[in-house]
């Protein structure tokens, strides 16, 4: 399997605090609940799973908005 590291974005869908977790999540096959528990168990374990975090926040950009589309309304 091959994972394409530049199209990694943090999530506008799947976040709780900035959507880094959910942009691994959606981008790799660890789904991101797996990637939060992580994060807390590294940041609570060794203490780098905060630091770690938040460089991947300032470092992966955010995913663009999806466009939205608007149904024309029939006529009266």
């Amino acid at each position: 399997m091959e994972w394409n590291f530049r199209e990694l974005q943090r999530s506008r869908r799947d976040a709780w605090f900035g959507g880094v977790c959910g942009g691994l999540g959606e981008h790799t096959p660890v789904p991101s609940w797996l990637w939060r528990v992580a994060f807390i168990a590294t940041t609570v374990g060794l203490g780098c799973g905060l630091v770690t975090y938040v460089a991947l926040w300032i470092l992966m950009p955010r995913a663009p908005v999806a466009p939205v589309v608007v149904a024309d309304e029939p006529a009266p």
